[in-house]
């Protein structure tokens, strides 16, 4: 999201900028058959908590205790999101600009001057009410753009939509609702919105076209760790990412800590495959979570919601969830041939995923015989006990030790499942910093190696792709940006010369050197049109 107004700080672009990225929380995007992106912003007031009167982050009050109180109550219109704001105007003669409550976004919105924001809003009031919505910069002096809400008949919620044109730029900016007017208003899920987005589907377009520069093939979503949880009850339940965006009761991303309210969902996570021309890869939850997990014998409800899952997004317009995906303005089906179970899960400390993994084998495959099923279990040096199409494989290492992974799949048995490296990066400290040349080498060489063995390695992609400047919890990643600036580290740049590598022709390269050891070469050709191009890589 270009920036985002939320009732807390939704930090995903989203991992895609919720618009805030790392791609560890959400997503990745592949370059051959790599993370991402989002602005629009949707703001209720659950991030307090579900207990009344509760904080009100990140807003803040604009006046002091003797001419407003504000605080949150149990009387929302929509039954997820119980939570709203109650704002109680004291004054009779209110300071000039009058009182109320302002969000900041992240870190400042970005507003342009001749540039037009779509604001939606839920209010209600046992009176008549005189709100002013405006943009200002971030000390509230200077007014960018603002329009004044009067209406009478506001005794039940009533929602409210304007747009609000900017008369000048201010990077900071900051959304404002103010009156003068004494009495009670209540306000719900505010969202504020460029009418200018990537295909009018709420993703800022300057970061989106740096994805498309990357040509990538797949998006792979929504994680990643976000999608097990630090606690299952925590973890990514996609049937409370869909339908209108105002009843999405939203969860607390427990592994990155912050809370989403889930405007960035699993039908905006197709819908951005679809605009991208890339297959979506849907990355599901198989009943665990970093702590804790369900019995094998417990999993059926899990299988349940995944093949629900798969029929809302391939599912006929008159089908029980086809006819939900249709309603949000999607007949036609969605081109979902890829799904993981589960994210990093087959280790010694989650003994059910095995289990648990058949049984979603199972079903799938019986439901959905054309789509190829992931699993967490790595196959590069022994071969998988279970079947499978495609198995997941990450590594993070020093710049040192990615390197020498470079011929990790040239020893690996060329029958059974395609390999899927879903996470790769140099990340140890001192390699890495805030992305560096050396890391990216490294990281050149690392797919100089999964190209000479395409044969076996069906898929790869970066990770983290997106962080913003504000708040690295996670480096290095690929795209840097803040509200109105992007750029990409050494290691983005580098993707970029692979954009070529699928559908190519790779040739045999032999180097003949006293370096050869430290050395990584490749050598293909591709077709472009009518031109034939040959290209060579030595890292």
């Amino acid at each position: 999201r270009n920036w985002i107004i939320r009732n807390f700080v939704q930090r995903t672009i989203t991992d895609f900028c919720y618009f805030y990225i790392y791609s560890r929380s959400i997503l990745t995007v592949g370059t051959w058959q790599s993370f991402l992106l989002l602005v629009f912003c949707s703001l209720g007031f659950e991030a307090g908590g579900p207990y009344t009167p509760s904080n009100i982050d990140p807003w803040s009050i604009i006046g002091d205790e003797s001419s407003i109180y504000v605080k949150t109550e149990r009387a929302s219109c929509f039954s997820r999101n119980m939570v709203a704001l109650r704002m109680e105007i004291l004054c009779a003669k209110c300071p000039a600009g009058g009182v109320g409550i302002y969000n900041p976004g992240f870190w400042g919105m970005n507003i342009e001057e001749g540039k037009s924001y779509n604001l939606v809003m839920y209010i209600r009031s046992l009176e008549s009410v005189e709100l002013t919505a405006s943009l200002t910069c971030s000390d509230g002096l200077q007014n960018i753009a603002a329009a004044v809400i009067v209406d009478t008949n506001v005794s039940d919620w009533r929602k409210i939509q304007m747009q609000l044109l900017a008369k000048v730029t201010c990077r900071t900016s900051r959304l404002e609702l103010t009156t003068s007017k004494r009495g009670v208003i209540w306000i719900d899920q505010v969202s504020l919105i460029p009418s200018d987005t990537y295909k009018g589907h709420g993703f800022r377009k300057e970061l989106i076209h740096m994805l498309v520069d990357l040509k990538p093939r797949f998006l792979r979503f929504p994680g990643g760790t976000f999608v097990e949880g630090i606690l299952l009850r925590n973890a990514f339940r996609w049937r409370e990412t869909i339908g209108p965006w105002e009843e999405r009761p939203g969860h607390y991303g427990d592994v990155w800590n912050y809370w989403t309210d889930d405007g960035l969902g699993y039908y905006e996570l197709l819908q951005l495959a679809e605009d991208l021309g890339a297959e979506p890869i849907w990355v599901f939850n198989a009943g665990i979570s970093r702590n804790d997990q369900v019995d094998t014998t417990a999993i059926a409800p899990f299988v349940k919601d995944v093949l629900d899952s798969l029929e809302f997004a391939r599912g006929s317009a008159k089908s029980t969830w086809g006819s939900v995906r249709a309603a949000m303005g999607h007949p036609e089906r969605f081109q979902l041939k890829y799904v993981a179970v589960g994210n990093e899960d087959c280790d010694n400390t989650k003994p059910f995923y095995q289990g648990h993994y058949l049984k979603f084998y199972n079903a799938i495959r019986e439901a959905y015989p054309d789509i190829q099923i992931i699993s967490n279990c790595d196959g590069s040096s022994e071969p998988l006990d279970h079947p499978a199409d495609l198995y997941d494989f990450h590594i993070y290492n020093s710049a040192d030790d990615l390197f020498l992974k470079k011929d990790t799949f040239s020893r690996t048995s060329r029958t059974g499942p395609k390999v899927f490296v879903s996470e790769y990066a140099v990340h140890v400290d001192g390699d890495t910093s805030k992305g560096s040349l050396q890391a990216s080498l490294a990281e050149a060489a690392f797919l100089i190696g999964l190209e000479v063995n395409s044969d076996i390695v069906h898929m790869a992609s970066y990770a983290p792709l997106f962080v913003n400047d504000n708040d690295r919890k996670w480096t290095p990643d690929a795209i840097v940006f803040n509200s109105w600036q992007q750029y990409g580290t050494p290691s983005y740049w580098m993707q970029t010369f692979f954009g070529e590598s699928s559908g190519a022709v790779i040739h045999p390269v032999r180097l003949n050197s006293s370096y050869s050891g430290s050395l990584a070469a490749s050598a293909i050709t591709w077709r472009d049109n009518e031109d034939i191009f040959l290209r060579i890589k030595i890292v």
